[in-house]
C-alpha cells in the first residue's frame, strides 16, 4: 500500500508540475496572439476597399440546426464589397435550403446559389460538399465555413486580408462555443473556448499554424490546387486538420487569424455529448499520435484529485490538499487566460469554476480515445481507421470504393 501511494503521489505531482507549465505557456501564446492580432488589424485599417479581393463562402448544410436562420443569415451581413455564398445539401428536400430560400430572398443584392450533391460518395461528406461548390465559385480566394456558426459583419474583413500575403496560402480561426442550453451544451462549449483553444495557442507559438479549424478556413484556389483539390482530404475524419498539413507541406504559410467565431452547441444528452467528443479525440488521436498522447499530461484537476488520497496515506495530507487546490486554481486561471481573454466567452469570465469541471471531463474523454478499438458512425456506415482515413460501408455493410484519392 506504501509503494503504490509513492507511486500515486508522484503520478500526481509531475501531472501538477506539467499542467502549471502547460499554463505558462498558453500564457506567452495568448500573449503572441494578440501581438499577431494587432499587425494583422494594422494591415486591414490600411486597405481600401477597391484592394480587398473578391470571395466566395462555400456552405454545406445537412438539415435543421439550432438558429439555423440568424447563422446563415449573418454571413449575408457582411461590411464588405464583393462576395458570393454557395450553398450545398445532398437532397432538394433538405429542410435547410428552405431557410436558405428565404434568407437570400432578403439580399438579394448578394449572389446566392444552391448546389445539390447528391448521396457523398466520400466519407467526408463536407469535403465532398467543397469539390462541388468549388468549381462553381468564382473567385480566386474561398471561405469555408461549417452551418452552425454565426459572424460578425466585420468576418470577411478580418479573415480575407491576410492572404493578401504572397506567401500566405490558408487562414484559420479559433472559435468559442456558444451553448444553447443544457448542462451538456455547456460543457461541449466551454471545451471549445479553453481546452481546444490553449491547445492552438501553444502549438501556434511554439510550431506555426500546420493544420485548420473547421468552423471557417480560407483558402486560396492556387494553393488548393497545389495539393490535389478538396479530393485530396476526402478520405480523411480531420479533413480540415489534415488540408493545413498538405498546404503547409507545400511550402505556404498557414495563419492564424484574430477573427473569434461563435461555434453554436445544440442541446444534447450526456450520451450524445460523450460520444461526439470521444470520435473527435480519437480523431485527433490518429492525426497527431504523439501530440495527443502528450496532451494526457495539460490536464489539472485529475492529477489533484489523485493528490489527496496519495498524500493522505503518507501522512502529508497538508500538501495533497494544497495540489488539489492549485489543480482548480490552475483551471480557473486557464478559463481567464483563454476562454475570456483570448475568445471572449463570458461563461468563462463569469463561472470560470465550470473549467475545472470540463477538466475532468477531458481527461475521461482523453482516456476513452485510447479504449476504443473500433470508431463507427452514422449507423456504422463510417469506420475511422488508424491512420485517419475513414472506411465508408453500403446500408448492407459492403466496403466502398471512395473516388476521392490521397495526394
Amino acid at each position: 500500500m506504501h509503494w503504490i501511494a509513492i507511486l500515486f503521489a508522484a503520478i500526481a505531482t509531475i501531472g501538477t508540475l506539467s499542467s502549471t507549465i502547460f499554463l505558462a505557456l498558453t500564457l506567452i501564446g495568448a500573449r503572441r496572439f494578440h501581438t499577431i492580432a494587432g499587425e494583422q488589424r494594422r494591415f486591414e485599417e490600411s486597405l481600401a476597399d477597391d484592394q480587398l479581393p473578391t470571395v466566395s463562402l462555400l456552405k454545406p448544410l445537412h438539415g435543421m440546426e439550432p438558429q439555423l436562420e440568424e447563422n446563415i443569415e449573418s454571413f449575408f451581413r457582411q461590411d464588405y464589397p464583393c462576395f458570393e455564398i454557395l450553398f450545398a445539401a445532398d437532397h432538394p428536400d433538405d429542410e435547410a435550403l428552405e431557410v436558405v430560400r428565404r434568407v437570400s430572398a432578403r439580399y438579394p443584392h448578394v449572389h446566392s446559389q444552391i448546389v445539390i450533391n447528391g448521396e457523398p460518395p466520400w466519407p467526408n461528406p463536407p469535403a465532398y460538399s467543397f469539390s462541388r461548390m468549388a468549381p462553381l465559385a468564382r473567385n480566386a480566394i474561398l471561405v469555408t465555413s461549417d452551418s452552425d456558426v454565426i459572424v460578425d459583419p466585420d468576418y470577411l474583413r478580418q479573415t480575407v486580408t491576410p492572404l493578401l500575403e504572397e506567401k500566405t496560402g490558408m487562414l484559420t480561426c479559433v472559435y468559442r462555443g456558444l451553448s444553447t442550453g443544457g448542462f451538456w451544451s455547456l460543457m461541449d462549449a466551454i471545451g471549445m473556448s479553453v481546452e481546444m483553444t490553449a491547445g492552438v495557442m501553444v502549438a501556434n507559438w511554439m510550431e506555426g499554424m500546420k493544420f485548420g479549424l473547421g468552423p471557417t478556413i480560407v483558402v486560396r484556389r492556387d494553393a488548393l490546387e497545389a495539393i490535389g483539390g478538396y479530393a485530396a482530404v476526402g478520405q480523411y475524419f480531420s479533413n480540415d486538420f489534415v488540408l493545413g498539413n498538405f498546404i503547409a507541406e507545400r511550402g505556404y504559410d498557414v495563419v492564424l487569424s484574430r477573427y473569434i467565431i461563435s461555434h453554436v452547441v445544440p442541446p444534447m444528452t450526456f450520451r450524445k455529448m460523450w460520444q461526439r467528443q470521444v470520435r473527435w479525440a480519437a480523431g485527433t488521436r490518429r492525426s497527431r499520435p504523439l501530440g495527443h498522447f502528450g496532451s494526457g499530461l495539460v490536464y489539472a484537476v485529475p492529477y489533484g484529485l489523485l493528490a489527496l488520497p496519495a498524500f493522505f496515506v503518507l501522512h502529508h495530507p497538508v500538501l495533497g490538499a494544497a495540489l488539489f487546490g492549485w489543480s482548480i486554481l490552475n483551471r480557473m486561471l486557464e478559463a481567464w487566460i483563454i476562454g475570456w481573454g483570448v475568445v471572449r466567452d463570458r461563461e468563462c469570465l463569469w463561472r470560470p469554476w465550470l473549467y475545472p469541471v470540463r477538466d475532468m471531463l477531458g481527461f475521461a474523454v482523453w482516456t476513452a480515445s485510447y479504449m476504443s478499438r473500433k470508431i463507427t458512425w452514422r449507423d456504422g456506415r463510417f469506420e475511422l481507421l488508424t491512420d485517419g482515413r475513414v472506411r465508408m460501408r453500403d446500408r448492407d455493410g459492403k466496403i466502398v470504393e471512395v473516388e476521392a484519392t490521397p495526394r
